[in-house]
């Protein structure tokens, strides 16, 4: 089995449509993929209509949170998407998402860049606002050559000129909320340097001790040194260890199905859920 659990749709800040993206992991060869779209499920019952037959679709969505004054990002899988205090919680996140990104064009518009609210809305096209859509609208002024060098201290990094925080969960109530409505978590790239932080190990610690389930290691921006520090640290704290492509169409250069989980530890997910199960395809649109 090829098994994916990290992409992302339109719903949030990938370039697929949910259908677009089901159709792309059948055509990639993965037989499971998980929808997890920032702070959402909103794309959810669109790549449910549209699933192939012979890919199953797992519910999830990427939580923003932060401790310690480190952002991070943390996967939830099959966990009830209508259990209001975790519903609340996420929409609590993706609305303050919007008077951000306009605080940000502000602040790049001081700094000369003619960015403006309509192109962002545009790039975005209805999905949830986010950096990624302001660092595509950099692209297209030809402020910077790539998504990636928008996240830089000279533009949009943490801490950088035109960065503005944003609400986030602490992890700890989230992984409390998740568990509250029945879904499982795993840390998401907690050691991204190309991000500009790590998740540091006494983080990890305290949010395996709160019930963290895993940690994705195999993630396009570990080097091989870090996957292997990262499984003998899952070790250690007695956490599954998933692999995920992070997709997000054309916004990165990641191909779907570029790591992948072992069916093992896909099986104890499952076994672990209790709020929604995994969904087969029996041919979609």
């Amino acid at each position: 089995m090829r098994i994916d659990l990290h992409c992302h749709s339109t719903a949030s800040d990938g370039t697929d449509t949910p259908a677009e993206l089901m159709r792309a992991a059948a055509g990639a060869g993965l037989d499971v993929v998980a929808l997890t779209d920032h702070d959402t499920t909103r794309g959810y019952a669109e790549a449910l209509a549209a699933l192939p037959e012979g890919l199953t679709l797992v519910t999830g969505a990427e939580l923003s949170c932060r401790i310690d004054g480190v952002s991070l990002h943390l996967l939830a899988y099959l966990f009830d998407p209508e259990e209001p205090a975790l519903l609340a919680e996420r929409e609590l996140v993706r609305d303050d998402r919007v008077p951000r990104a306009h605080a940000m064009i502000a602040k790049l518009n001081a700094l000369g860049v003619p960015v403006t609210r309509e192109q962002v809305e545009r790039i975005a096209a209805g999905g949830t606002v986010g950096r990624p859509h302001i660092a595509s609208a950099l692209v297209e002024l030809g402020v910077v050559p790539t998504v990636s060098d928008a996240f830089t201290p000279e533009w949009l990094a943490d801490g950088g000129r035109a960065h503005v925080d944003k609400h986030e969960t602490d992890p700890l109530e989230a992984i409390r909320l998740v568990k509250s409505a029945g879904g499982v978590t795993v840390l998401a790239h907690p050691a991204a340097v190309k991000r500009g932080h790590m998740v540091p190990t006494d983080a990890i610690a305290a949010m395996a001790a709160a019930g963290l389930d895993g940690l994705e290691a195999d993630h396009t921006e570990h080097d091989q040194a870090t996957r292997t520090r990262l499984r003998g640290l899952a070790k250690d704290l007695d956490l599954l260890v998933t692999g995920s492509s992070d997709y997000h169409g054309t916004r990165k250069t990641v191909a779907l199905g570029e790591n992948t989980t072992d069916p093992e530890v896909y099986g104890e997910i499952i076994r672990r859920a209790t709020g929604a199960f995994p969904v087969p395809g029996t041919g979609g649109a």
